[in-house]
């Protein structure tokens, strides 16, 4: 039997009816339209992830010397979609002790220095939009072993660089070892000695070349690195092709070098030995960093350092303090922060001036010291006097001492407390000898002439001295014997201060 769908009349007199009819008919409606609709679409795949593309390449494994620059290459590390590459770089294990890190680390072709003896591995990392890709290298660091010097070196030699790390020694000397032929040390080398051994270049036919680089030293130092393990250099060579620049002397003055003194260095003087030293260092030595024995000759001298040395930094002899240059330093925790110069005359010759130093370093004087030529002092500069010695202008000689008024020259003791050294002497009639601009203190330890004891004493010499500081003298601030001549006016233009008897001392 057939149902009959209901009538406007019979759903308005049955509400009932309406919820019933059209709930079902709604349902068969949605039914049938979801039946057509996905009757209608077509099958569709959900979407995936695309395809790595790249592939890191870190390249080979290498073997190496500690200190040696490692180049890495990533550069074949591809994108099969041949989009470009960013490249990163990091050190995945080192030794414990490293501080290795890589340069240029975002490059292809970055670089790293291994520091300590052992396996590094380093990971590359590729990257761009279509994704990345990972890679390792294996760098094995080792250090050769060092080879023994135990020969004196008679034929024509180079030494070169074998290790690249500076801490690491190229060359061992267990015994004392002469030269007494050509010898050239290439940059980088290193070379240590054993205890109480010394290096001698000698004369007749001995000569060093010895030249470094600012980041690639040539060290001479002691096996073990403590300061007096090894006795030191001993340049005895007359040689004008002599030459050491960019080295270092460290751990020496285990025993006396010569004229029982202790150096990292010394030039002998009675060979007349000879040397151009440039930007080298001498440094930790038990002893002086350098001896310049009075007849041996610093050809050339230029910004070298000092430091650490339990004596002073260098002592010179009065020849050579013109050699001296005001960019060296000389100060820097030596058990004397001082020019030390050992000697008893500036002999006649050529007119000389001594410079000041940057550092402001002073000369010493560690004798009684007479000059015969003509000698200025610069601005700045400092002479000291060890203890009762005297600094004389003898009749040859001359003095120019003109300081400024913020850098005046000055003449004092070592001490720089009470009465501790003799004084200035003039003995010269040169009217050029004149001090402006000066300090003088710390005189008249000790009579300095005539039985009298003065900071500045003229006998039978003639000076002016204007704006100049004259004080803590043992005795008088200036004596003047009856033959000398002074200017009418010192009296007045200078300043004196608490020294121990009258200012100024007319003998009559």
């Amino acid at each position: 039997m057939k149902k009959r769908i209901p009538s406007a009349i019979q759903l308005a007199k049955n509400p009932a009816w309406v919820n019933t009819v059209f709930t079902k008919r709604a349902f068969a409606i949605l039914l049938s339209a979801t039946f057509l609709v996905t009757g209608c679409k077509k099958d569709e795949v959900e979407p995936t992830n695309p395809t790595n593309t790249l592939t890191a390449n870190a390249g080979a494994d290498q073997e190496v010397q500690v200190g040696e620059t490692v180049k890495l290459d990533g550069s074949a590390s591809v994108d099969t979609k041949g989009a470009p590459l960013t490249y990163q770089w990091t050190i995945a294990t080192k030794p414990a002790k490293s501080t290795a890190a890589v340069t240029s680390a975002t490059t292809a072709k970055p670089t790293f220095v291994p520091d300590e003896v052992g396996d590094y591995e380093l990971e590359l990392t590729v990257s761009n939009a279509n994704g990345s890709s990972k890679d390792k290298v294996k760098i094995a660091a080792s250090v050769a072993q060092p080879v023994v010097l135990d020969k004196n070196i008679t034929v024509k030699t180079v030494l070169t660089d074998r290790i690249s790390n500076p801490d690491y020694a190229d060359y061992i000397v267990p015994k004392s070892l002469a030269v007494t032929s050509e010898l050239t040390i290439n940059p980088g080398v290193v070379i240590a000695f054993e205890r109480d051994t010394r290096f001698d270049i000698n004369d007749g036919g001995g000569l060093i070349i010895a030249k470094g680089t600012a980041d690639k030293k040539i060290r001479f130092i002691g096996v073990e690195k403590t300061k007096g393990y090894w006795v030191g250099i001993m340049i005895y060579s007359g040689s004008n092709a002599n030459v050491l620049e960019n080295i270092e002397v460290m751990h020496a003055g285990s025993r006396t070098i010569i004229s029982s003194t202790k150096a990292g260095m010394a030039l002998f003087g009675g060979g007349k030995a000879q040397i151009a030293l440039k930007n080298s260092l001498f440094s930790q030595n038990d002893g002086y960093g350098l001896l310049v024995q009075e007849g041996s000759l610093l050809r050339e001298f230029a910004a070298n350092t000092f430091t650490k040395n339990t004596e002073a930094g260098i002592v010179v002899d009065p020849a050579n303090v013109d050699k001296l240059d005001a960019a060296s330093v000389f100060t820097g925790e030596n058990g004397r922060n001082v020019v030390e110069i050992k000697g008893y005359y500036l002999r006649e010759g050529s007119d000389i001036t001594w410079g000041g130093f940057k550092d402001k370093t002073p000369y010493r004087l560690t004798g009684d010291f007479a000059v015969e030529c003509g000698l200025t002092l610069s601005p700045g500069v400092t002479i000291e006097g060890a203890r009762d010695v005297v600094m004389m202008i003898n009749s040859k000689g001359y003095l120019i001492a003109k300081g400024t008024a913020t850098d005046k020259v000055t003449f004092t003791g070592a001490d720089r407390t009470g009465a501790t050294w003799k004084g200035l002497m003039i003995y010269s009639v040169n009217s050029r000898n004149v001090i402006e601009n000066a300090e003088i203190s710390n005189g008249g330890s000790l009579a300095i002439v005539s039985g009298k004891k003065a900071n500045l004493a003229l006998y039978g010499g003639n000076l002016s001295i204007k704006n100049t500081t004259i004080s803590n003298s043992g005795g008088y601030g200036i004596f003047v014997s009856y033959s000398s001549k002074l200017n009418a006016d010192a009296s007045t233009t200078n300043t004196f201060k608490s020294n121990a008897q009258d200012n100024v001392l007319l003998e009559k």
